[in-house]
């Protein structure tokens, strides 16, 4: 597949000649900065050295006085409080942090996390029941609970004060709860509204130990978590959110908790090169699989172990469980794309709706993401559960999936989500009109163009700048992830140094030089596709578009270009 280049640019191109002279730094240093909306001497300060003493009061969070008076009263008088978290990363980081902070009090603490197919997402009133079946006087809600009208109703009726920590997006109603913690609440002046759901759990922690006049240390135990949680659930890494990935990543990578210590042990990992992007690929997904598999109660219990053995034990069983994840995985991704190839024309359709009353639901959505990359259309994949139909939907930019679904509203009896990601519900007997109406959304919203997925590039770069001094700044851009993405470069009229060759499952490797500069290994996972026109390359000169990483091979480390496309003879696609 070929991607269009698109080309950041500045707001001010001013900026860059601003800060190459006050912070005396290369030019293509300074334009990365200006990208990032670093325009000063003062913010250079901060992105590069994001402290924890910079972290937001807490209580400029709209109840959060409420909330940490109540939690306070319950460690006080050693009440018994659960904790109610969510089956996937977030939600589990959550649970296991706020848990683990109760716990440390010696009060009576409990975890529920719904089952995934059994219960679904938030509240629920089998939860509240089960709080009220173990006396429970609190429940601590993460992750959850900002639409849970009547569930929180249920829970007060029992006599059950209610605290919910939540981040995402707010109702036109907020539940009837002794706080509510959101700083995506309308009313709320907390100055940063991307915390993750752990990362307001977190807040909340920082709050209760300022009432209980602890020393605000205490809450940094727990940051691992917290950076875990931010990596795997896609917020944006700008902010509070970029000193507490930065913090979480330097426990993890120099004093680990237990269990997440046992997981890097299992998989090989070595604590002291752990980046986000290890945890977007190696750590998280592990951690996910318990709770798309049903249930999350292993996760919780691996990250909130103090045993050795028993952490083993759990890293073991999620490690068995991830492989079933991917397996199902793997073979649904097979079946999904031989129902493309064999029942639909893609030249003739805008969308694809693909259903299998056996697939399983915990995998749909990955696999709906996969055929979005494959096929650069809206993906949504639907299983059968008691009779309904159920699903995930993917999007690509310019299409709102969440929008059409609303156009689709009549044939559908649940839905939500946003623009790019969905979840739905119909019955079987509207699946005809719901594909045949999806496709029509599609087809009249996406042109042609859109068809044509766009790499963004931050800047030209020509590889003989790449010395100590421009990898050590731009080390310092870390920790990287949405908002601060790693940048992405091109460099024009490469040479291929000796014969390129296909490593792995279809991973394209080789060599690459540009006029006098270094040679670099130049690796595209993937990218087996290209091989052709490599090899028939008239003048071994191409244009590729990459990010640069460091690479640990054999106790040696080395700079490698990580490959996203490669123009040969299709420059057209450069915007």
């Amino acid at each position: 597949m070929s991607f269009r280049w698109i080309y950041a640019s500045p707001d001010n191109e001013n900026t860059v000649s601003n800060l190459k002279q006050e912070l005396n730094i290369p030019e293509n240093i300074a334009y990365l900065l200006s990208l990032r909306g670093v325009d000063s001497f003062s913010k250079a300060q901060g992105f590069f050295r994001p402290g924890i003493d910079n972290l937001h009061d807490p209580f400029l969070m709209a109840d959060m006085k409420a909330a940490t008076e109540r939690l306070c009263k319950a460690i006080r008088n050693h009440e018994t409080v659960v904790v109610y978290g969510d089956y996937d990363v977030d939600g589990t980081t959550a649970t296991s942090i706020v848990y683990t902070f109760l716990e440390s009090f010696g009060i009576s603490v409990h975890y529920y996390i719904p089952h995934r197919f059994k219960e679904g997402y938030g509240i629920n009133p089998d939860g509240i029941k089960h709080a009220i079946d173990i006396g429970a006087d609190l429940i601590v809600s993460v992750d959850c609970g900002i639409t849970a009208i009547d569930e929180a109703a249920y829970a007060r009726e029992h006599g059950i004060d209610l605290i919910i920590c939540d981040h995402h997006n707010v109702g036109p109603e907020l539940p009837d709860a002794i706080a509510v913690l959101d700083p995506k609440r309308p009313d709320c002046n907390y100055p940063f509204d991307g915390l993750s759901g752990a990362g307001v759990g977190f807040k909340l922690i920082q709050g209760t130990i300022k009432e209980l006049g602890l020393s605000q240390t205490l809450a940094y135990k727990y940051l691992d978590l917290v950076a875990i949680s931010i990596a795997s659930d896609i917020v944006p890494i700008v902010d509070e959110n970029r000193i507490l990935m930065r913090e979480g990543l330097s426990m993890i990578n120099s004093n680990p908790r237990v269990g997440i210590r046992a997981l890097l042990q299992l998989i090989k990992m070595k604590p002291g090169n752990i980046s986000t992007s290890n945890i977007v690929f190696s750590i998280g997904p592990r951690i996910n699989a318990a709770g798309r598999m049903g249930d999350a109660t292993t996760a919780v219990e691996l990250m909130i172990a103090t045993d050795e053995t028993e952490a083993s034990r759990y890293a073991k069983e999620l490690e068995s469980i991830n492989k079933r994840r991917r397996t199902t995985d793997s073979r649904t991704m097979d079946e999904a794309v031989e129902k493309v190839e064999n029942d639909f024309n893609m030249d003739e359709l805008s969308s694809m709706v693909l259903h299998d009353p056996d697939w399983h639901l915990g995998v749909i959505g990955i696999v709906a993401s996969r055929l979005v990359d494959a096929y650069y259309r809206p993906a949504i994949m639907l299983s059968t559960v008691e009779g309904k139909i159920k699903g995930s939907a993917r999007s690509i930019k310019g299409f709102n999936i969440y929008e059409a679904l609303k156009n689709c509203e009549d044939l559908l009896e649940q839905f939500g989500g946003h623009e790019f990601a969905a979840g739905l519900t119909m019955d079987a007997s509207n699946l005809p009109e719901f594909r045949a109406r999806i496709d029509e959304i599609a087809f009249s919203f996406l042109k042609e163009n859109d068809f044509s997925p766009e790499i963004i590039i931050d800047s030209k770069l020509n590889l003989g700048d790449v010395n100590g001094k421009f990898w050590k700044l731009l080390s310092q851009f870390e920790p990287f992830g949405p908002g601060n993405l790693r940048p992405t470069f091109v460099s024009e009229d490469v040479c291929i140094e000796g014969v390129p060759s296909i490593v792995g499952n279809g991973h394209l490797k080789m060599r690459v030089r540009q006029g006098e500069s270094a040679v670099y290994d130049a690796i595209g996972f993937n990218m087996h596709e290209y091989m052709p026109k490599l090899i028939n390359c008239d003048d071994n000169k191409i244009d590729v578009a990459y990010v640069l990483e460091e690479n640990y091979w054999n106790g040696r480390r080395s700079i490698q270009m990580r490959l996203k496309d490669i123009h040969i003879d299709d420059r057209e696609l450069v915007d």
